[in-house]
């Protein structure tokens, strides 16, 4: 046994990189395990603070940073210490905690009284109340036309004028006649004379006289008859002589001087628009009907405004002049008819207007701007901002809007302010902030945050400090 022991040392007496207990440099068994620890540490270590480092320079560099301050940068490179403390990361500028508790910067309106129009707005289209077609009764050459494109004429003037000397020919003609037949029956009534004179000495028969009395009838008819031809190719000639039937504008010419007309010809000569005064025809439900019919009854004249496409510029102001006398019903409407003056002839025939017809005026309203009327699961509400710059949801019952207003019937109160701009992350006590009384503390909120960044500088320049410290120990 003492052999193999020797054996089996003596490999390990002649390793030269085997170190015996009593050399130097040699660690005893026991010692190699946290050796090895130690180097897993400080790897580990490395690896952390190198992933910290990254974290840092990513924070500083990224656009979602939103440039924070040097003490935010300072409080989180140290580590997450800061974070441990009481709504470190939500009270943060960042966090969605801290924008939930931020004050909200709104504009508010104040609750006015004033009288409120109930206006009816309805699509409309300016139609002309005579739109004429002039064609010419006779047939003949055109010889002349008197009128411009687009000329204003009146009642009466002359448009054209066709070739008279036929008609006047005519005219001479039927003249001849009824001459002739007028002595004839100047004749026929002497010779009637004479026979009754000679039927009172029972000297000619009876049924001569009636014969001739006869006679003299026919020839009165004659001369009646002959009479209107002369009348006919009188109204001829003023029938070739062409005169506008209403007032108005004249459109593009049809026919040109020299031209056969007649006056099966469709399109005529020109068409005349009456243009002063004009009207709208629009149409509106028939649950508007009452109202509209109770104020027609009691004799009050309704004004009616055009506006142009857009809605914004008024064009011309008039009155409601009567309805139709049946609702369609397969749209469940009403056409009526609003009159203007259109002294400028800012309205033009087949234009398309947006017509407001003023029904009733409301006394003592409550009036906010409509974008303070908002609507959601509970129905139209608004922000009420309390005394102490916090807001309240509070539904209301709205009434008749004029545009950029809207009436309250109920839940409002005059003089109460309400949010009309920045609504959109309100919610039920949400503190607020005004522009205008932000503006007169601007110097005030200059100091403070100048404040808060030299005590977050100084918590930096702390916590820079503390480093070392935390790092020896």
């Amino acid at each position: 046994m003492d052999e193999q022991q020797k054996h089996s040392e003596t490999p390990h007496s002649n390793d030269p990189t085997r170190k015996t207990p009593g050399q130097p440099g040699s660690a005893a068994p026991g010692n190699a395990a946290p050796a090895a620890k130690k180097r897993r540490g400080r790897s580990v270590a490395l690896i952390v603070v190198a992933l910290v480092a990254a974290g840092v320079v990513l924070t500083r560099w990224s656009p979602w940073s939103g440039g924070s301050s040097a003490a935010q940068t300072a409080s989180g490179a140290s580590g997450t210490r800061g974070a441990s403390g009481p709504g470190g990361a939500r009270a943060g500028r960042g966090g969605p905690g801290g924008l939930a508790n931020m004050p909200q910067p709104v504009h508010v309106a104040t609750a006015k009284q004033g009288d409120m129009p109930v206006v009816l707005s309805a699509l409309g289209t300016v139609t002309p109340l005579a739109n004429v077609t002039v064609r010419t009764q006779l047939s003949g050459v055109l010889q002349t036309v008197a009128f411009q494109e687009g000329q204003m004429v009146k009642k009466g003037d002359v448009l054209a004028q066709i070739d008279p000397r036929p008609y006047e020919i005519s005219l001479v003609n039927a003249q001849g006649v009824l001459a002739r037949d007028e002595a004839l029956l100047a004749t026929a009534r002497l010779d009637l004379k004479r026979y009754q004179t000679l039927l009172a000495q029972d000297s000619i028969a009876s049924q001569q006289v009636d014969t001739q009395a006869s006679l003299v009838r026919q020839y009165e008819g004659t001369v009646k008859s002959d009479q209107a031809n002369i009348d006919t190719f009188k109204l001829d000639l003023v029938y070739a002589r062409i005169t506008a039937p209403v007032s108005g504008r004249v459109g593009l010419r049809q026919v040109d001087p020299g031209n056969y007309v007649t006056s099966g010809d469709t399109n005529g000569i020109v068409v005349i628009t009456q243009l002063q005064p004009i009207s709208v025809l629009f149409t509106t439900s028939e649950d508007n009907l009452p109202a509209i019919m109770k104020q027609m009854r009691a004799g009050t004249r309704m004004s009616a405004t055009a506006y142009d496409r857009s809605n914004t510029t008024a064009l011309e102001s008039g009155y409601l002049d009567t309805i139709d006398n049946q609702i369609d019903t397969t749209t469940g409407t009403v056409k009526m008819r609003a009159l203007f003056p259109n002294t400028d002839n800012v309205l033009f025939p087949n234009q398309f207007v947006n017509t407001r017809l003023l029904i009733d005026t409301i006394k003592n309203a409550t009036i906010v701007p409509t974008s303070a009327v908002l609507n959601g699961s509970m129905g139209q509400f608004v922000y009420v901002v309390k005394p102490d710059n916090t807001v309240t949801v509070r539904p209301v019952k709205v009434g008749p809007v004029d545009g950029e207003r809207i009436s309250i019937q109920s839940g409002l109160e005059v003089g109460e302010r309400v949010v009309i701009d920045g609504s959109d992350r309100l919610r039920e006590g949400a503190k607020i902030t005004i522009p205008a009384e932000r503006a007169k503390g601007a110097s005030g909120a200059s100091g403070a945050s100048g404040a808060a960044a030299a005590s977050g500088a100084s918590g930096a320049h702390g916590h820079h400090h503390k480093r070392p410290a935390q790092a020896s120990e």
